[in-house]
């Protein structure tokens, strides 16, 4: 990389860590300290390095350029910061009561089961598609634009509303700009209508999100939404095609009508939650992003035809940039659409000024540029793994083609090179979102990445025909399902495959090792011939040895080797610690464990097969032994604990250890509602304030999950009665997966488990345990229903992922061996 690269990349990453901090840390940007420390530290960093020699002048220029885009960054975000969460946004989410709200749709709503309805579990013995409701949820981002008075039964008392009805007057409610993810229901015939750009009327509640989240606030619907106004006809015309696309490809069979509509133009809201975690676990979830190889299809597609035709360069590229307008706006502008777009306009404007830019000083000033307009970029992993990804290509694709060219022919040597670049540069990232490494990445890409670029061609070309020729563009509808038929069964190939993902360390430790070992990659692939002796070459081969050596080890010696072999998108896993409970539920990198089980070693040693470093959020149910004994495994490591009410001050000095380790207590009880990435959990038990039933086995803090296909509940120690008790007040319905209670007491409620027909129960339960659990009265009472009986103390370790089909469930046990069985729903 040159000096002149690096005058642009070090300015773009100064102004991306800017960003990034001040986002993470909001305090930070108050007023406009930032902009000044940043203008302060540049002058005093200038006026020390003018004093050295003779390499000062050159530093000082490029730090200047550095400290003044950290300032330009931090500028942008202390003016951007007020407007994005108003005080009266923060007022009303504080108030945790129904409002009315007023939305611009400003992504594609996707069908999703963490919906925030009231509540996730429907009247007992109801089927479980009417506990979940009859209309599809759906989830996306929105522009919260006004707060109307009144609502959805907010009770506000009559202060209140003189409050609100005066702050909407006087405008404070109104012109608003928040960002926020919706979770709505919408009919059936009208979930296509809310197209982006759409304005939207919603009674609902409103929750802050994390410092640093895209969205300001999350918004829990409740009913149906309203549709005030259309999309404006610059919108208009390309929700109209995607909708008209979409509805086509879906005719389609298999696969492949699902994932072409995100090959073509970026639309995923076809792809089942199954076939997107295989893509992802494959590494090919990138193809169905629409980025720089599409806007690069359809720019050099422009330029050949009207070249053919004979125009003039300048007609040319305009008629490509506006093409490409056309191309972002159908697509939707996600960050990896504007990365691309971006820089294909500046190149195409330098091409026609006769000055071509290079690629990495482009892709460095597109960054900055981008970071300007919208700082909470840098904080989004769409925009970095867009940005790793094309810096990869850039500098290592043509290294790795020469060094592979050694051995192979180039043609091949190249086709290895690409995703290869792509992989390295993006990893230390990717093990940020899952603390995995994909085995079969590369592989996959060099079968599925030739087919890419003619389901994307094919597929433009078809939507672009559908609303004038519909009988021709079905026939290249078609044309276009091949390729992404076989890029489907690529991903759910490897994706079945054994140790389709290596387990790996989480976390910033888990990023720097990473970052480590691809610096040592890269300065191995980057070195000059005449280097081949020099000290370094042997320090980084020497460190990717010890590395892979260490790694194997851990694999065979620490036992998370058998991680290898759990399935890709596992949401449940119940840890084999003996007589007690400790069960993680996962989306994604997010985690949730209930209880903790009797030995802090052997939930050290659970977590770490599981690769989990932080626990998002922690329920105790109650507190005997068996549920809290290994609570100091996670001290320091909680986010959020949800409790019971203490019974003894060794109980309050337990919460207070959590505290003391950064922990947000909270005491739990029926109605609380929450979300784990995406899927949604509700507390069902105990009653808040009643006089029974409050503590120990009887007031076990009851949750439930649902999301990503699986429904599931998690009953602690509840005994008959209070199991009764809990049924009579508006009981579960059906569920996916039960933690089964009191791990299997013959203490147990058969009416509960007969509403419930769950499709697996898990019993945690320890070898030889002397009490008899579990008992054959569970066990008959679970056969009788059709539940399949899952334990501990005969299987070990009980991963539970969702299976291939509606209702199926893949669950993977220890035993012996380890071994996956697929489980059928109840017929």
């Amino acid at each position: 990389m040159t000096g002149l690269d690096l005058r642009l990349v070090l300015p773009a990453a100064a102004a991306w860590l800017a960003a990034w901090l001040l986002i993470a840390v909001p305090e930070w940007a108050a007023g406009a300290q930032a902009a000044l420390w940043s203008v302060s530290l540049c002058v005093g960093l200038v006026v020390a390095l003018r004093l050295v020699r003779p390499w000062g002048a050159p530093v000082c220029g490029v730090l200047l350029v550095c400290c003044a885009a950290a300032a330009l960054l931090a500028s942008a975000v202390t003016v951007a910061a007020p407007g994005r969460l108003p005080d009266a946004v923060r007022e009303e989410a504080a108030r945790q009561a129904g409002v009315t709200l007023l939305l611009t749709v400003s992504s594609i709503p996707v069908q999703t089961q963490s919906f925030g309805a009231p509540t996730l579990f429907g009247p007992a013995g109801a089927d479980s598609d009417t506990d979940l409701g009859a209309s599809p949820r759906v989830r996306f981002r929105g522009i919260l634009t006004g707060i109307e008075p009144g609502g959805a039964a907010s009770g506000d008392t009559a202060r209140d509303d003189a409050v609100r009805d005066d702050a909407v007057r006087n405008g404070t409610l109104r012109s608003l700009s928040v960002p926020v993810v919706v979770f709505a229901e919408a009919a059936q015939d009208t979930a296509a209508t809310l197209q982006i750009g759409s304005v939207l009327r919603l009674d609902a509640t409103l929750r802050l999100t994390a410092a640093g989240d895209a969205a300001s606030a999350l918004v829990f619907g409740r009913g149906m939404p309203e549709l005030v106004d259309t999309p404006p006809w610059w919108l208009g015309w390309a929700a109209e095609l995607r909708t008209l696309f979409t509805a086509a490809a879906g005719e389609l069979p298999g696969d492949g009508g699902d994932l072409l509509p995100g090959l073509a133009i970026g639309d995923t809201s076809s792809v089942e939650a199954d076939l997107d975690e295989a893509m992802k676990t494959s590494s090919l979830s990138h193809l169905t992003a629409v980025s720089g190889a599409n806007c690069a299809v359809v720019i050099a597609g422009v330029m050949l035809l009207t070249g053919f035709l004979g125009l003039r360069r300048g007609i040319r590229i305009g008629i490509s940039l506006l093409t490409l307008l056309a191309f972002v706006v159908l697509v939707t502008p996600e960050p990896s659409v504007l990365r691309a777009a971006l820089m294909a306009t500046i190149l195409l404007l330098g091409i026609a000024s006769g000055r071509p830019g290079r690629g990495v000083p482009l892709l460095a000033l597109v960054v900055i540029l981008l970071l300007a307009a919208d700082p909470w970029l840098a904080r989004s992993y769409g925009f970095a793994l867009s940005v790793l990804a094309t810096a990869g290509l850039l500098v290592l694709a043509a290294p790795l083609t020469r060094l592979l060219h050694r051995w192979l022919p180039a043609w091949l040597a190249a086709v290895i090179a690409i995703p290869l670049a792509a992989q390295l540069a993006c990893q230390p990232v990717l093990v940020l979102l899952t603390p995995t490494l994909p085995l079969y990445g590369v592989p996959a890409n060099l079968l599925a990445g030739p087919a890419a670029p003619a389901a994307t061609v094919i597929g433009l070309i078809a939507c672009l025909l559908l609303p004038w020729l519909p009988g021709v563009a079905g026939g290249v509808l078609y044309l276009a399902w091949l390729p992404a038929a076989w890029i489907a069964a690529i991903a759910r190939t490897s994706a079945g495959l054994p140790g389709s993902r290596l387990p790996w360390l989480g976390g910033a430790i888990g990023m720097l090792v990473t970052v480590l070992l691809t610096v040592a990659v890269v300065a191995l692939v980057l070195r000059g011939r005449g280097q081949v002796r020099a000290h370094w070459p042997i320090g980084a081969i020497a460190v990717l040895v010890l590395a892979t050596g260490s790694y194997g080890g851990s694999l065979i010696g620490a036992g998370v080797g058998r991680a290898v072999a759990f399935p890709a998108d596992w949401q449940i896993a119940a840890c084999d610690i003996g007589q007690g409970d400790a069960i993680v539920v996962r989306d994604r990198e997010r985690y949730a464990l209930v209880d903790v089980g009797p030995d802090p070693v052997l939930l050290s040693e659970c977590l770490d097969t599981l690769g989990i470093d932080r626990i998002d959020i922690l329920v105790l149910t109650h507190y005997d032994l068996d549920h809290i004994g290994g609570v100091s495994a996670v001290i320091g490591r909680v986010d959020t604990a949800l409790v019971g009410i203490p019974e003894n001050a060794d109980d309050e000095r337990l919460h207070d250890a959590l505290a003391a380790g950064g922990a947000e207590i909270r005491e739990a009880a029926r109605g609380d509602t929450g979300t784990l990435g995406e899927l949604r959990w509700e507390i069902l038990w105990p009653v808040r304030g009643s006089p029974v039933m409050q503590t120990g086995n009887e007031g076990s803090v009851t949750i439930g999950f649902d999301g990503r296909g699986i429904r599931s509940l998690f009953l602690g120690d509840l005994g008959e009665e209070s199991q009764d008790a809990l049924r009579r007040r508006d009981g579960p319905g059906s569920v996916d997966v039960v933690k089964v209670a009191h791990h299997g007491s013959g203490d147990q409620s058969p009416a509960l488990y007969a509403d419930l027909r769950a499709t697996v129960g898990l019993i945690s339960v320890g070898r030889e345990n002397g009490y008899g659990h579990p008992t054959d009265t569970i066990l008959d009472i679970l056969g009788s229903v059709g539940t399949l009986a899952f334990r501990t103390d005969q299987q070990g370790l009980l991963v539970i992922a969702p299976g291939p089909g509606g209702g199926a469930l893949t669950v993977w046990t220890e035993s012996v061996r380890g071994e996956t069985v697929a489980v059928a729903g109840p017929g």
